[in-house]
């Protein structure tokens, strides 16, 4: 019985130390990525200011073919949005809060599973040589919660790779018109 009690208090004294760093932890997380394009900024552009336009290149909409999707009447400007529903990728809602075409594009992305927000950005600046050099991002504040406080420490490996195989598709469509 008393190696019970102590397996039991050690479990709860590791539990204690999780949460009390986790609550020391950064409360906010950035993820980005750069890729170089061989394509002038609004060729690029237009793969990214319509949001019909994502399902050709984003990595989520390949993981789950059976993923309902729904759009506002226009796909396009501020306030326009997109939503999603999938076993796979989760449940969310992604809406056009700035736009400056060829230029910059920002959303607000809802993960209603998770009861998390993030502000995503997509910066198309020229390049020389008539290249484009394109920066996918996103960001959030984690809250007060020490368990999605230590979810932000892998934010980076968990969303890195999706921005890069992202970006490589959104080069190899862009590519392809120049």
């Amino acid at each position: 019985m008393k190696m019970v009690a102590k397996i039991f208090g050690g479990l709860v004294a590791l539990w204690l130390v999780l949460l009390l760093v986790g609550l020391v932890l950064p409360g906010h997380y950035r993820v980005s990525r750069t890729a170089v394009i061989n394509a002038p900024p609004n060729t690029v552009y237009s793969h990214i200011g319509d949001l019909k336009a994502w399902r050709a290149w984003g990595v989520w909409f390949a993981r789950d073919p059976a993923m309902q999707l729904s759009y506002s009447p226009l796909t396009t400007g501020i306030g326009a949005w997109s939503s999603w529903k999938s076993k796979t990728q989760g449940n969310g809602k992604m809406t056009i809060t700035q736009v400056a075409p060829p230029e910059d594009f920002e959303y607000r992305m809802e993960f209603s599973d998770m009861a998390m927000v993030a502000r995503g950005t997509m910066v198309v600046a020229p390049a020389p040589g008539g290249f484009s050099q394109v920066t996918m991002g996103m960001e959030g504040d984690l809250g007060r919660s020490p368990i999605n406080r230590w979810f932000g420490l892998f934010m980076d490996k968990l969303i890195g790779p999706d921005f890069d195989a992202g970006l490589a598709n959104l080069k190899r469509l862009s590519e392809a018109e120049r």
